[in-house]
């Protein structure tokens, strides 16, 4: 804590000398804190006259960026009255001024601790506690801190957050702390929010559907490993069997599409029937994976579908669902790319 932690000291007269610490800056801002002061001996109770002269005292010292000041009298006023009915918005003060100070953490140790230990205060229209959700957010890396800050923000102020983006933020970390069952429910709970702006995540909307789709189908499609699912498809092709291709196929979040459209198109095999694009044709495959085929995704360039577009590469991807340890890290027949790699 920064030095001068001196107080306002009454003389037996019932007159006040002011620590000179506290008397900074031109003549006219020490007149004004002499003033302030002055008021703040003369008020016995802690009322709303002698919060009004605390936060304006405070503020002084904000306005003259003389933080180390604004905190120290602040915390000997917070030590000196611990029942003061207005003492979470001392601390809140303190907070902001560590914050401009460049001390993060320790400002974040405040707002922590006052909505933690405080009641709510609503000072100019505006809640303390949800002033110090919104800053811990944003200062915390701590995944189950934040899970804690995000279900407060959605269960206590609905009407005063964007709720789309806490959803989706609260179910990001309820995957970083493993609680795969609290993300599934938090991306439902996001899904009528779709269209949400979500800074870092441009592809949110589809990120979300992905998982609460396969998390609430049969998850019975995919195969134990690349080789064995290229070889079906082969055969499948080799047979002419669209039955057996449909089998194979992605039960949820299958797409069609060209390398052109966005991955947020709705493109599905639903819009037409595999039997007629094989009727009459002889399907070929490569009989090696496409360049691009990584350990988590694959292509299989195949060619004779139709006059239009001949030439479409399955699209392969490993299953990424920790929660099911049973079908996290199998593959899936995940889509259709129309027309040459590019």
């Amino acid at each position: 804590m920064p030095g001068g932690c001196g107080n306002i000291k009454k003389s037996a007269a019932g007159a006040s000398s002011i620590d000179p610490y506290y008397l900074r800056g031109p003549n006219e801002t020490r007149e004004n804190l002499i003033e302030l002061f002055t008021l703040l001996a003369a008020e016995t109770e802690n009322g709303e006259n002698q919060f009004a002269v605390i936060r304006e005292i405070a503020n002084t010292y904000a306005r003259q960026r003389e933080y180390p000041r604004l905190i120290n009298f602040l915390s000997m006023r917070t030590n000196e009255f611990p029942d003061d009915p207005y003492k979470a918005y001392y601390l809140l003060m303190i907070a902001y001024a560590y914050m401009q100070e460049n001390a993060e953490d320790v400002a974040a140790l405040y707002f922590d601790i006052i909505i933690k230990n405080y009641p709510d205060l609503t000072v100019l229209g505006e809640s303390i506690h949800l002033a110090c959700l919104n800053q811990l957010i944003g200062l915390t890396d701590n995944s189950e801190q934040l899970v804690w800050y995000y279900n407060e923000l959605i269960s206590r102020f609905p009407d005063r957050i964007d709720l789309g983006s806490a959803y989706f933020m609260l179910a990001q970390a309820y995957e970083r702390i493993g609680d795969w069952n609290g993300a599934i429910q938090a991306y439902t709970q996001y899904l009528p929010y779709q269209g949400t702006i979500i800074q870092g995540f441009p592809k949110a909307d589809n990120y979300a559907k992905q998982l609460v789709d396969f998390h609430n189908s049969p998850r019975n499609w995919t195969f134990e490993n690349l080789n064995v699912l290229v070889d079906a498809i082969k055969a499948a092709l080799d047979g002419g069997s669209s039955t057996r291709l449909r089998q194979y196929q992605a039960k949820v979040n299958f797409f069609a599409r060209s390398w052109e459209q966005e991955e947020t198109d709705d493109s599905g095999m639903a819009e037409f029937s595999l039997t007629d694009f094989m009727r009459g044709n002889r399907i070929s495959y490569a009989a090696e994976l496409a360049a691009g085929s990584n350990a988590n995704e694959a292509y299989l360039r195949t060619w004779g579908w139709s006059q239009y577009i001949s030439t479409w590469y399955f699209y392969f991807k490993k299953v990424n669902f920790p929660s099911d340890p049973e079908i996290h890290g199998r593959w899936e027949w995940a889509g259709v790319y129309y027309g040459e790699k590019f």
